[in-house]
């Protein structure tokens, strides 16, 4: 099952706020044997984000979706989640069990719009303010608080997707060639690849920013019986062009 990510709000596209979800979601996948396959932007446009969640929806992949689920004006991700499974928004009653246990504050009508999830999904637990996400099949909407949704992330995987875990153990190796253009390596990435089914080649070219020398970071990542003699034979490759190698730093 491939992961994938939906970050959702102006205020990220508009560049006032640095998203910080993509690194943690990688490092929270990694943690646990897992790696992210895709990741979407979106502003708060409810026709976009109903069109990209009715595309994932029917995608089968494992879905994080980052935001627009409080109860403001620009807050659309719960009603277009509906939208995308043709459903109708109802008052979960474990949401508004969680919210009205609340005591700091006054339980009005629009807070319980909180609550209110597109029909069949089941809650996310909130452990910091207990205002809970939502999951509908393999899709998992959690708010833009770090704060709040790393750990309902965390909480998703843990209890959903267990038997995921560490399923396929990847490794990675490079080198650092000089003297050689990326057009001239890539029969050599080509051939490894062929020869290793169980690896991907990657090119990394430095164009000699900040004083440092023009390069490439040529590499292997995947099955780690492989990734070794696999970086042998870039070596010996790498030389056979007339190139330089050197170890990555």
């Amino acid at each position: 099952m491939r992961v994938g990510a939906v970050i959702i709000g102006d205020e990220i596209i508009r560049g006032k706020r640095a998203d910080k979800h993509f690194v943690k979601l990688i490092d929270i996948l990694a943690a646990r044997g897992m790696k992210l396959a895709w990741c979407e932007y979106l502003g708060d446009i409810p026709e976009l984000i109903t069109a990209t969640l009715r595309r994932t929806f029917a995608s089968g992949d494992a879905v994080f979706s980052f935001g627009g689920i409080g109860a403001t004006p620009d807050d659309h991700t719960r009603q277009c989640a509906a939208d995308a499974l043709g459903v109708g928004l109802e008052l979960h009653p474990d949401a508004e069990a969680a919210i009205r246990s609340r005591t700091d504050m006054e339980i009005t009508p629009q807070r319980l719009k909180m609550g209110e999830f597109p029909r069949g999904a089941r809650i996310i637990p909130n452990a910091y303010n207990r205002i809970p996400g939502f999951s509908v099949g393999d899709h998992h909407f959690v708010p833009g608080f770090p704060v709040m949704a790393w750990p309902m992330v965390e909480w998703v995987l843990d209890h959903r997707y267990s038997h995921l875990f560490h399923l396929a153990p990847e490794a990675e190796a490079s080198i650092i060639v000089y003297d050689l253009p990326e057009s001239t390596i890539t029969p050599l990435m080509l051939e490894v690849e062929g020869f290793y089914r169980g690896l991907k080649s990657f090119s990394l070219p430095s164009m000699g920013e900040e004083g440092v020398r023009r390069h490439i970071e040529l590499g292997v990542r995947g099955a780690p019986d492989e990734v070794k003699p696999a970086i042998e034979q870039m070596k010996a490759g790498i030389a056979a062009l007339g190139g330089r190698w050197g170890e990555k730093p």
